[in-house]
């Protein structure tokens, strides 16, 4: 179902409007080798104001600039001058919407993080420098495509990018307090929506889903020891006056974040193991924590900044070591797990006493076809209800094993949608798109909007 939530349309209209309000940013996932379509040739016309929403005004040049990244992206944009008209009345009418959106952003004090927003420009400048031969060609073909520097390409996609979050985020947020109540759909809408869809709907991939038990080599007591031991020493070093990202890019076991200083970015609640996320966020900005252990191992947390809901943090980490005699151990649990489950055992009770904290224990609802390697191979065409394991699990963090047991919990066969399957997600499309539209109605009641076009 979630495939067909994906692939299922309805009208157009309702469709560009879900787009551009719930999931601005998805255009702007997969950059073209090229950045975008050069401008056209012709007569260079004078910019001029287009539209004003609230104080701030809209130009021609946003516009057409606007209308070309469409066409990058696969918008067939007419050549005759009244049909471009109304193609270019439609645009700026999406214009308008995302700047009211903003401007709502900014009224209900939402913020995005810079420092992630930071990153993901980086990874689509990363990306888009590799499909060229070198830096020569990609400064050449910017410039041919009218965007300037790599600086000028890279400070307007990041601008592109903060409106398009600052839209999600507000909406979002709004939701989650009630102030937008879900706009009633009729049966009507539905069946109009499903006569325009059905010829066009996808088949249903086959999928499953499963919960597993994820049996992690353990360290011995002394190998433990050793770990905090050194950390401890760490911790002492960074109290006489150490600097604490030198030492996480000499010392720190993660690999993600070594050699950023121990970085991990901003993060909410729920997103890392209790006991990490419990001291970072009771510590206070700039100073340094205890060692605190988790599944990983032994951490030294340092939190650089922080908002009402979310943290940034630095940290070191050091793993105690397994050796081959602790995946052997893993091995058997494994196996005694396997064989509980065999005679009836609770699921969730093995889960308890056997799962790796680290790993998820439910994975619902995946395409067999994206299903990781190991899974695949050992769980092979078999249904609901199988058990399946122990197979090993190859644990990139430190080069060993782990071992995997898992229920079929739900194996659903590759063929067409149920009729009551689409029309459910085309109801919950057109609610959305209709609740947008009428905070969207309400926001330019609210605000001075000109149109000048």
């Amino acid at each position: 179902m979630r495939r067909l939530h994906h692939l299922v349309r309805s009208r157009a209209a309702l469709v560009a409007l879900v787009a551009a309000v719930a999931a601005p940013a998805a255009a702007q996932s997969t950059p073209s080798a090229v950045p975008a379509t050069p401008p056209a040739t012709g007569p260079i016309e004078v910019d001029r104001v287009v539209a004003i929403v609230g104080d701030q005004p809209i130009l021609y040049s946003e516009l057409r600039d606007e209308v070309l990244t469409r066409r990058a992206q696969g918008l067939e944009v007419p050549t005759d001058s009244a049909a471009l008209a109304k193609l270019e009345a439609s645009v700026l009418s999406e214009m308008i919407d995302a700047e009211l959106l903003v401007q709502k952003a900014k009224e209900e004090k939402v913020e995005v993080s810079d420092d992630d927003l930071e990153r993901t420009i980086d990874r689509r400048m990363a990306d888009i420098r590799s499909r060229f031969s070198g830096e020569a060609e990609f400064r050449s073909e910017l410039k041919k495509a009218g965007f300037g520097t790599p600086e000028d390409y890279r400070k307007k996609q990041l601008d592109i990018l903060r409106r398009q979050q600052l839209q999600q985020e507000v909406f979002r947020k709004l939701k989650q307090e009630g102030k937008l109540s879900p706009a009633p759909v009729s049966e009507g809408e539905v069946t109009e929506a499903y006569q325009q869809s059905k010829a066009t709907l996808p088949k249903r991939e086959a999928r499953i889903s499963f919960k597993q038990i994820v049996v992690a080599p353990k360290p011995t007591p002394a190998a433990k020891a050793a770990a905090r031991a050194k950390a401890e020493s760490l911790l002492v070093e960074i109290s006489k006056g150490g600097d604490f990202e030198q030492i996480a890019k000499r010392e720190s076991m993660d690999p993600g974040s070594k050699a950023q200083g121990g970085d991990l970015g901003w993060f909410r609640r729920g997103v890392m193991l209790r006991p990490f996320e419990d001291m970072a966020f009771a510590l206070p900005v700039g100073r340094v924590s205890p060692i605190v252990e988790t599944a990983y191992g032994f951490h030294i947390i340092r939190v650089d900044r922080a908002q009402p809901s979310e943290v940034k943090a630095r940290h070191i980490l050091i793993r105690p070591k397994i050796d081959s005699a602790d995946v052997v151990r893993a091995k058997l649990e494994a196996d005694s797990v396997r064989a509980a489950l065999d005679k009836g055992a609770n699921f969730d009770s093995l889960v308890t006493k056997h799962h790796d904290p680290i790993e998820n224990v439910v994975l619902p609802d995946l395409p067999r076809d994206s299903v990781p390697a190991a899974y695949s191979q050992a769980i092979g065409t078999q249904g609901a209800n199988a058990i399946v394991g122990p197979f090993a699990l190859p644990d990139l963090t430190n080069n060993l094993t782990k071992y995997v047991v898992l229920r079929v919990t739900a194996a659903t066969p590759a063929g067409d949608y149920p009729e009551d399957e689409a029309r459910q997600v085309l109801r919950q499309q057109i609610g959305e798109a209709k609740t947008a539209r009428r905070l969207l109605d309400s926001l330019r009641k609210q605000t001075y909007v000109a149109i000048k076009l």
